[in-house]
């Protein structure tokens, strides 16, 4: 599918439906009543909350809140907020707010959110509620676990909890319900987190309120604390790594930067009326404000995606925010495989798999950064949000805009460095934090540690008492079918990973390394049937035992041989030791051996779609019977357990049922082989 058949709509007025617009634009501006300041705040800055509450109305008996009277009647209250707070200077505001601000652990946001008002720049309001509304869910987090014990994920559960009822009282709370949590309200917070929401359609009297609400939920939290006697203890912000599986794309340059303000303004991807996000996501990352940066532009890439979404999938309501009893399009379903009415979603096919693979990386796969789930929850501290995080979203997102560009624009930048480079990464991208690409990382890092085993020879006495252990004759039996095993799966390794030589009838210490080929196999990830994903989690757990036993072999062979050195071995520890070391000249090519089996099977994982169920079944049982073996195998292995001979025992047992299976050739390197 080519990217010029698509027509973009780049000029449309709004993403907000008709009602939703209403909500937001209209309603809390028809009534022209000016309220009283003193009946809303006092001179001291204590909030009157009844003044507040009064204005949020029922729809009925068990009918829930009438969201569009209580914006009604909310609306000159805001105003009022808003004109006071702009009236007050930086000093007064600190002086009457900033103690009631400090149980948010992010008093440093609101003199930047004032500021931000008096600018009455659009988008630094919209980018000021953005981190207000993030960082106020993860404070209200953090007061539900004064009572409740697991905290909601999303913030209309956190604020329809009784566990803050009790705190703030219920009046309160659907306050805040009408701001920012519910989809039949004012739904601030989602409206801007998912890129619906254009720089002027967000009031700024709704900013300034949330502001208010904010100090106010201090104060009446100050007077719970000093009734319980309780203590908020804030949960730790996380720090983004500069994960090296995470830097995909060069520092950005001058050069970069420029060539992304030019074709921001020529990209259909970019809708008009968003154009403004996009300069000061810029204006930011210039001025080392990396995570504004990044917020910004994560919602811009979701409302971008979503425009080019619904025409794709020729659906051009998706554009527009959904009502309360319909699906938002967000990069949920924006990214899933199929639409919500079962049909395939074409935006995969369009975009590509390097593409799909890096949005998959940096939003959703539970292992990696998670970008925006983490800044949108307040789960990150801003102060350290890595620059390199927001290079990845800057470069992704010039690559993004010039798919989309006419042909006399792209050839404008075709001979540019700077875009040559960014588009070969994006083209080669292939995923990191799929777990199929964890396990192979996973099973690489565990042969380097057994690589790095000190299996040095030993001195003559100890080789005399290694020969007189009466597990050698099971050692032998574990060699011999370690042997015949590794031949057979030798022979399913493609010809351009095999080396050169005899593979299948090497010794097992002479032939050549196979993992990192095997590993290097680029393993689709996108879109995984069930079955292929619970194979995935079974080999991960082997692969995880199989990486812990190494480091605990490897721990009690450095210290056991420190030990055997300085001579501080008593009699049974020189025996044990003994039998660790025969243990580990076996568990070495053993782990290989499994190591080996994790691999090839990967590779061949989409291949257990071909399974009947009973096939799948026992399939299944004998990965977990691998899987008990490594479990077993880690228990026998741990420092102060020292049961080498049981390690034997269970490495022959497990031996015999991977050869046993692998001769009803059943496993998916097999299955691999058959024609379908």
């Amino acid at each position: 599918m080519e990217v010029e058949r698509i027509a973009l709509e780049g000029s449309v007025a709004t993403c907000l439906s008709p009602s939703v617009y209403d909500m937001i634009c209209t309603l809390g501006f028809e009534l022209r009543e000016n309220r009283d300041i003193e009946s809303i705040v006092t001179r001291d800055g204590e909030v009157c909350w009844g003044t507040i509450t009064e204005c949020v109305t029922l729809a009925g008996p068990a009918q829930g809140l009438d969201f569009r009277d209580s914006v009604r009647l909310l609306g000159p209250v805001c105003e009022a907020v808003h004109s006071h707070l702009l009236a007050l200077t930086k000093e007064q505001f600190g002086t009457q707010y900033a103690p009631w601000l400090r149980w948010t652990h992010s008093p440093e946001l609101f003199p930047e959110i004032r500021d931000a008002l008096e600018s009455q720049q659009a988008p630094a309001i919209s980018l000021s509620l953005m981190k207000l509304t993030s960082c106020l869910e993860r404070a209200l987090g953090d007061v539900f676990l004064l009572i409740g014990r697991e905290c909601p994920f999303l913030l209309r559960d956190l604020l329809a909890s009784e566990e803050l009822a009790e705190v703030f009282g219920k009046p309160v709370m659907r306050v805040l319900t009408v701001f920012v949590g519910s989809l039949s309200g004012l739904n601030l917070r989602n409206v801007l987190w998912h890129g619906f929401a254009s720089p002027p359609e967000v009031p700024a009297k709704y900013c300034s309120t949330m502001v208010l609400l904010t100090a106010g939920l201090g104060q009446l939290l100050k007077t719970y604390l000093q009734q319980t006697g309780r203590t908020v203890a804030p949960r730790p912000l996380l720090t983004l790594m500069e994960s090296e599986d995470l830097l995909v794309f060069p520092d950005v340059t001058e050069e970069t930067l420029s060539v992304l303000e030019e074709v921001m303004k020529k990209s259909p991807f970019i809708l008009k009326i968003m154009v403004p996000y996009w300069e000061v996501a810029v204006m930011k990352f210039k001025s080392h404000r990396f995570a504004d940066c990044a917020m910004l532009l994560l919602t811009q890439l979701e409302a971008g995606l979503r425009s080019v979404f619904a025409a794709v999938n020729k659906r051009p309501k998706r554009l527009l925010t959904a009502e309360s009893t319909a699906l938002y399009t967000t990069f949920d379903e924006i990214l899933a495989e199929h639409l919500n009415d079962g049909g395939i979603n074409q935006l995969p096919l369009l975009l590509g798999e390097p593409a799909m693979e890096f949005l998959w990386d940096i939003l959703n796969h539970q292992e990696g950064p998670r970008v925006r789930d983490r800044l949108s929850h307040g789960e990150v501290s801003l102060s350290d949000f890595p620059k390199r995080v927001a290079d990845q979203l800057l470069s992704f997102s010039v690559v993004l805009l010039l798919r989309f560009v006419k042909e006399d624009v792209s050839l404008e930048f075709k001979d540019c460095p700077e875009v040559q480079a960014l588009t070969r990464r994006a083209a080669s991208y292939r995923s990191r934090f799929h777990p199929a690409a964890l396990l192979q990382n996973q099973v690489l890092s565990c042969e380097e540690c057994v690589r790095r085993w000190p299996l040095a020879p030993l001195p003559e006495e100890a080789t005399r008492g290694a020969a007189r252990l009466e597990e050698n004759s099971e050692i032998d039996a574990c060699s011999s079918l370690i042997v015949e095993i590794m031949g057979e799966l030798c022979s399913h390794v493609p010809e351009r990973h095999r080396g050169v030589g005899d593979l299948e009838n090497a010794p097992v210490g002479k032939r050549p390394q196979l993992l990192p080929g095997l590993c290097s196999i680029r393993i689709p990830t996108l879109f995984w049937p069930r079955a292929a994903l619970e194979v995935l989690t079974l080999l991960r757990s082997i692969g995880s035992c199989c990486a812990q036993v190494a480091l605990q072999v490897a721990a009690s062979l450095e210290q056991r041989q420190r030990q055997w050195a300085e001579k501080a071995l008593r009699s049974r520890q020189r025996r044990n030791f003994l039998r660790l070391l025969s243990s580990a000249e076996l568990l070495s090519p053993m782990l290989s051996l499994v190591l080996l089996l994790i691999a090839l099977e990967l590779v061949s994982i989409q291949e257990v779609g071909r399974k009947t169920a009973p096939e799948l079944q026992q399939y299944r049982r004998f990965l977990k019977a691998v899987l008990q073996y490594t479990e077993n195998l880690e228990v026998q292995s741990r420092r102060g357990r020292n049961q080498w001979g049981e390690a034997v025992a269970l490495t022959h047992a497990a031996l015999l049922k991977i050869r046993a299976f692998g001769e009803r050739k059943q496993m998916l390197i097999h299955l691999a082989e058959k024609p379908t």
